[in-house]
């Protein structure tokens, strides 16, 4: 008799459903009798829509699966004839991010990497000509354009 290499697994138990004697939910299309689903009916649509802008599935909506494809079908035309949205605009909650800086206080201006070139944004001076924009680079000690290079 040859040897089997790779033995049966044993069997389970059968799994217990933890829904017993729970009703489907049943789909309100068939319910009242609609024949096809209208994609221009943006309230019905609505309900079969998450609040991210989602497809809700057939499990969520009770639909049965021929409403369900109808469904679909209705929302991605009226999202192509832009009736609906793709997404929703979310808004959180939660502080933080990139932007906030309450905590922390006014940003304070970066030191030079030099150490002791100075910059515009040092002198404070509001300038009312162009002409004198020269003026004050010069004061500076810095020169108004960075292509010059002294010999």
């Amino acid at each position: 008799m040859p040897r089997i290499n790779n033995p049966k697994p044993p069997k389970r138990a059968p799994k217990i459903d933890t829904r017993r004697g729970a009703k489907k939910k049943p789909c309100s299309f068939c319910q009242h009798g609609v024949g096809t689903v209208d994609y221009k009916d943006l309230a019905q649509l609505r309900k079969y829509i998450s609040d991210r802008g989602k497809i809700r599935g057939r499990k969520v909506s009770g639909n049965c699966q021929q409403h369900q494809r109808d469904v679909t079908d209705a929302i991605k035309t009226a999202r192509e004839l832009a009736l609906l949205p793709y997404t929703q605009r979310t808004v959180t909650e939660r502080r933080g991010g990139r932007g906030s800086r309450d905590d922390r206080g006014p940003r304070t201006p970066r030191p030079d990497r030099d150490g002791d070139s100075a910059t515009l944004a040092d002198t404070d001076v509001m300038l009312d000509d162009a002409s004198e924009a020269v003026e004050v680079f010069e004061e500076a000690g810095a020169t108004p354009y960075a292509e010059e290079v002294s010999e």
